[in-house]
């Protein structure tokens, strides 16, 4: 059996001599010397006896050591010892640092807390706290500009206007008044003077100094200051007139050469001057030169204009200036690709409906040029129509037509000047119905008036005179109208004028009032713009109605205006769809306003605030009406070909086009002239959804017995194509079918063995969730790591809270039981003075 606790510690302080036999009092005064020494391996043994006799001081490893190998690190050999009553008691200190006074301040306001230099520092002694604290405050006196106590600084100069004023600098500049002229001329003051004047002061110098040479130098007086003010001040104005004097020699010198440099300048070589007359005068030296006199001699002022004259001529003088290098054909047709690649995109994403981040900071970037304050210019808003920027004059590629490449009047032109080149662009190639797959755009404004504007008034009158007799039936027309503001204006100076010439008239009318001739011109012509729809649309009303040309040159010119008037002519558009919508009918006039539309606005956009109600009051008019009249199928198959013109390039699906289109071809007793456009939108119609997914669904139960239905001479060809596009789309469909994964072997009983296999080690292949499983594990550690913190913190404020009561507890008994000892006291007292007193009454008695 081993032996008890209390033999092994009675062992164990023998054996480190605590314990034994006492020494005598000489051992100790022999020995007093080394007590010190061996007080200290007594405690140090008597800790080592405590620890390995305290079985909760040290915790035994989770894990036993492993083998000590030869690569191993030396750091890494140590077995790693546990002490929880250590990591307690650092805990307990911990808290009373941190949550102690938490828990102390709570429920208070206010405090005052000691922000001093090293008060809380308790490494600092009071000497180091004084020397810092003393430290900081010269510094902070010191970086102060107005510390009176300490010398300046060496590097603070003063500046005004971009010059040092430090009077130390030889360059730097002087007033008339500085402590120089107090004390004398200096050396550096003296340098740049002239010789007699320099030898004059230093002569005046040495004469004081010698006059005063063994007397003490007294301080001068005022008299005697001002004096020394004034003289300096007299020789430096003598200086700057001196400098002016010696510039203005030198500049008649220039002046003097001045044409000869100009003819060196200019490639040809000055005629030689002319020989002085024998009665020429002559200075006192003889040197002055005859032109140079001659130049004196005619007056300054005449001088002076000359010298500007020719020194404008200099500053005018052009200079040679690189150029921009010559593309060759290679990088031409590069760049044009990536420009129509580029614009083809936008056009893309806004038939897609998405935004385009480009066009946004565009507009920024054009509202944010606009100045403050500044109502006359106007950002360029035809990007919100699809209307793209208008290149300059002179950039359109040559063999390009664009839509409005009409000729202008000679009438309108300046005698020498030539018609302006149209600018060029690609935005608009989804919305021309009379050109082909390339469109354009161009200044018109720069066109009308390019060099109208360049020559005077009179002039170009005069010329028009001049012409208008020489021309035929057209120059009949007059040259200046006033602007229309309104349709009624605009009738009113179209009256009398024929209708072949109306173009020719509008055409005027826009030369006549561009805004770059006047202000006012802008609004005119934004009102212009608005009755130039209606007026289209009115042409179209009449009986007979304007030949075709004549409307499409109007649409024309309302396609050059949308781009500078692009609000006002869209909201005419609108206007005039209010009016469609109202009504429910669709007029000749109606159609035009519809054509004009799909012509000027991009119709491929997934939304758009012109074309999207255009298409949708087509839509409505032809999912509502059933043609039973000649005009209304007329009509149905002109809106059905426009609306499959607008869906071009987005192909987007009508179903109302296919309902109009098959009831008009079961309509009974047409003819065949009537039934030809319908097929014709028919053929179109297949040939544009035929890409669609839903094609044979949406075509044969309404298209294809319209066709069946029809006089076989007019159905074979259409019915034909119908069904081969029906194979083609039900061939190219992909049935539906399950998922093909990839081959999966079939799962063995055989346990796959891991070498090394640890199993505290998790080995999950799935990356996915070992890492989820690693997270939660982290998680869990955590967590329970923040419990038995916030226990062992719940733990020591009920400690601290039982330790105040029991504190509180035992004043107020301490302070019970000094009032009660008071109490008894006082009573006792009390008592034996009434016994004394009673004592002594019965003894008197």
């Amino acid at each position: 059996m081993p032996p008890s606790q209390l033999k092994r510690l009675k062992a164990s302080l023998r054996e480190q001599g605590i314990t034994g036999q006492q020494k005598s009092k000489k051992e100790k005064k022999k020995n007093h010397g080394a007590d010190a020494n061996k007080r200290a391996q007594r405690n140090a043994a008597l800790e080592g006896i405590r620890q390995s006799f305290n079985p909760f001081e040290i915790k035994a490893p989770a894990r036993p050591a492993k083998f000590d190998v030869t690569t191993r690190p030396e750091n890494r050999k140590k077995t790693l010892v546990e002490r929880p009553g250590v990591s307690r008691s650092l805990g307990e200190e911990t808290r009373r640092k941190t949550l102690l006074p938490e828990l102390n301040a709570r429920n208070k306001v206010g405090g005052i807390i000691d922000r001093r230099i090293g008060e809380n520092d308790p490494n600092m002694t009071p000497q180091e706290k004084m020397l810092e604290r003393f430290t900081r405050e010269k510094s902070r006196k010191k970086g102060s500009m107005f510390d009176l106590e300490e010398p300046d600084d060496e590097d603070f100069v003063l500046t005004h206007g971009g010059q040092t004023l430090d009077l130390d600098v030889e360059d730097a500049p002087r007033d008339d008044y500085d402590a120089a002229s107090v004390s004398g001329i200096s050396d550096d003051d003296t340098g740049d003077r002239p010789p007699k004047r320099r030898r004059e002061l230093e002569d005046g110098e040495e004469a004081e100094q010698n006059e005063e040479e063994g007397q003490p130098e007294r301080k001068k007086s005022k008299a005697e200051v001002m004096k020394e003010v004034m003289a300096k001040s007299k020789l430096y104005k003598h200086e700057r007139q001196k400098g002016k004097e010696e510039d203005e020699e030198l500049r008649e010198e220039l002046d003097q050469g001045l044409g000869d440099m100009l003819a060196l300048l200019r490639g040809h070589k000055r005629p030689p001057p002319p020989a002085p007359a024998a009665n020429a005068p002559v200075t006192a030296n003889g040197s002055m030169n005859p032109e140079r006199e001659a130049l004196i001699n005619a007056g300054k002022s005449q001088a002076e204009i000359e010298y500007d004259k020719r020194l404008w001529q200099m500053k005018l003088d052009k200079r040679a200036a690189p150029t921009t290098r010559t593309k060759t054909e290679e990088e031409k047709a590069e760049e044009e690709a990536k420009r129509l690649k580029e614009l083809e995109e936008k056009r893309m994403r806004r038939m897609r409906g998405e935004e385009d981040s480009s066009d946004e900071e565009d507009s920024k970037d054009q509202t944010a040029q606009v100045p403050d304050g500044d109502e006359d210019i106007e950002y360029d808003d035809a990007r919100e129509f699809g209307l793209t920027e208008a290149l300059k004059p002179g950039q359109r590629p040559p063999g390009v037509d664009d839509e409005d490449d009409f000729v202008i009047d000679d009438d309108l032109v300046a005698s020498g000047s030539e018609p302006g080149e149209e600018a060029f662009s690609d935005s608009d190639m989804e919305s021309s119905d009379e050109e082909d797959d390339q469109s354009a755009e161009e200044d018109e404004e720069d066109e009308f008036v390019r060099d109208y504007l360049s020559k005077d008034q009179k002039e170009r009158q005069g010329m028009l005179d001049d012409q208008a007799d020489k021309a035929g039936p057209a120059s009949k027309l007059a040259f200046t109208y006033p602007c229309p503001r309104s349709h009624e204006e605009l009738l009113e100076v179209l009256k009398g004028v024929p209708i072949t010439e109306t173009v020719t008239v509008v055409q005027r009318i826009r030369a006549l009032y561009h805004p770059q001739l006047s202000a006012e011109n802008k609004e005119k012509l934004a009102d212009f713009s608005t009755a130039l729809v209606d007026h289209t649309s009115y042409l179209a009303m009449q009986d007979p109605p304007a030949p075709l040309s004549i409307i499409e040159n109007l649409i024309r010119h309302l396609h050059s205006l949308s781009r500078t008037y692009a609000t006002v002519i869209a909201t005419a558009f609108r206007v005039h769809m209010e009016k469609m919508h109202e009504n429910g009918e669709i007029t000749p006039g109606d159609l035009v306003i519809l054509t004009a539309i799909g012509s000027i606005y991009p119709t491929s956009d997934h939304f758009h605030q012109v074309v999207t109600p255009a298409t949708t009051i087509m839509a409505r008019w032809l999912g509502m009406t059933t043609p039973k009249t000649p005009r209304q199928l007329a009509t149905g198959a002109y809106l059905v070909a426009l609306c499959l013109k607008y869906q071009t390039l987005s192909k987007r699906y009508i179903p109302e086009l296919i309902r109009f289109t098959s009831l008009a071809l079961k309509t009974p007793s047409i003819e065949e002239s009537q039934l030809a456009p319908h097929i014709r939108n028919t053929l179109t119609m297949i040939d544009l959804w035929s890409t669609l997914p839903a094609f044979p669904e949406a075509i044969t139960p309404t298209l294809l017995p319209a066709i069946s239905s029809l006089p076989k001479a007019l159905r074979t060809k259409p019915l034909q194509h119908i069904k081969i596009h029906i194979r083609q789309a039900l061939l190219s469909r992909r049935p539906l079918a399950l998922h093909s994964w990839r081959p999966l072997p079939i799962r063995t009983a055989i346990p796959r063995f891991e070498e090394g296999f640890n199993p505290d080690k998790h080995y999950d292949p799935d990356l996915e969730r070992r890492e989820g499983a690693k997270l939660r594990a982290e998680y869990k550690r955590e967590r329970k790591g923040a419990l038995r913190e916030l226990r062992k913190d719940a733990s020591f404020v009920a400690r601290e809270k039982l330790r105040e009561k029991k504190e509180a507890d035992k004043a107020y008994e301490a302070k019970y039981k000094r009032l009660v000892a008071e109490i008894q006291g006082e009573e006792g007292r009390e008592k034996n003075a009434y016994e004394r007193e009673r004592k002594a009454r019965k003894s008197r008695k």
